[in-house]
């Protein structure tokens, strides 16, 4: 097996060890010393009691059972994450991925916070083989150079697919394909639920764009400001001050109209896929759990720092300021307001 290993490796990009307990796998080390010796990502979905024979994979891929086995019963999540961390750093992984059933899955990385995501099934009709589904197109997507999380992510809705079938079933190439054109729903969301709308997106390699204002008394200006930005990605994403936070921003008589319309009339447009409201006086927070692929602002922050930019830059993403257009300002319709212009 050994030998095989060495042949082949040249020719692939991920290496997948997958322990039955059988008397194949006898020594996983060795294994998984050859492939990261030779720059390979090394996955592995294990078995039994002693994980130390994994020491140095990329990632493993216990169920909940297996990882219980090991760390013994996790109360709490919390519980589960704390014990993860535990188990990965011990086993030098770079990251842990439980699978947990009804529950989703918890994937657990060096120097990021646990990523939980919920199961995609609709039906259970068997779970055979989902184990075998799930680090089998984990490693396929690697493969496609898609990061650790958006491989994830594919992962678990091929999970989802799966475990609706009868027996020991697959996930056909098509079957994925037309789950990853599912369009998610559009709208209004809070920040948790977005969190997972965008990073769904991502994972079908879509990009991301986002911006954010206060959107009070919608002109032409903005209209136009918001379809260059979604011009630049697959889907945007609009941030919006809430009503407190505009009140500090743009004084006691503002906004003119509540959160809740502003919101209603930005999910409205065609170029709009998705609306937040955030509460501080800038979205950096919101910025930083989301990450964007592209964050946008409008012309009069040319040469100024942009709110949030340094996560996105730091991500790998992209920062833009675009010009917006002339002779349209909500101040300024509202000072002609009060004068009688208008």
């Amino acid at each position: 097996l050994v030998a095989q290993m060495q042949t082949y490796l040249p020719e692939v990009d991920v290496v997948l060890l997958s322990d039955y307990g059988k008397g194949t796998l006898v020594d996983p080390l060795t294994l998984i010393q050859l492939a990261r010796a030779a720059g390979k990502p090394v996955l592995v979905d294990p078995k039994g009691h002693d994980f130390s024979k994994y020491c140095g994979a990329t990632l493993i891929t216990p169920n909940l059972a297996e990882f219980e086995a090991v760390v013994g019963h996790c109360a709490t999540l919390a519980q589960l994450v704390e014990r993860g961390e535990h188990l990965r750093t011990q086993l030098a992984l770079e990251a842990l991925l439980i699978t947990r059933g009804e529950h989703g899955m918890t994937l657990l990385q060096q120097g990021q916070a646990a990523l939980h995501l919920s199961a995609q099934a609709r039906e259970v009709f068997d779970v055979t083989g989902a184990g075998d589904t799930v680090i089998g197109v984990l490693a396929a997507g690697l493969a496609a150079h898609q990061d650790l999380v958006q491989a994830t992510m594919l992962a678990n809705l091929a999970a989802g697919l799966v475990v609706a079938k009868l027996g020991a079933a697959t996930v056909s190439v098509v079957e994925l394909e037309q789950t990853l054109r599912t369009v998610p729903a559009y709208g209004a969301y809070d920040a948790v639920t977005l969190q997972s709308i965008v990073r769904a997106a991502k994972a079908r390699g879509e990009k991301v764009v986002m911006t954010n204002g206060c959107f009070d008394i919608l002109h032409a200006g903005h209209i136009h400001y918001l379809a260059q930005a979604r011009q630049l990605g697959n889907r945007l994403l609009v941030a919006v001050n809430d009503d407190a936070s505009v009140r500090r921003l743009k004084g006691s008589h503002r906004p003119v109209n509540p959160l809740a319309q502003r919101m209603a009339v930005l999910s409205a447009l065609a170029c709009v896929d998705w609306v937040v409201p955030f509460a501080e006086d800038t979205p950096a927070e919101l910025i930083c759990q989301l990450l964007p692929d592209v964050l946008v602002k409008g012309g009069d922050y040319r040469g100024r720092l942009i709110a949030g930019s340094e996560y996105v830059l730091a991500n790998g993403g992209q920062v833009f300021v675009l010009d917006f257009v002339e002779g349209y300002s909500t101040t300024a319709m509202l000072a002609s307001l009060q004068r009688g212009d208008l």
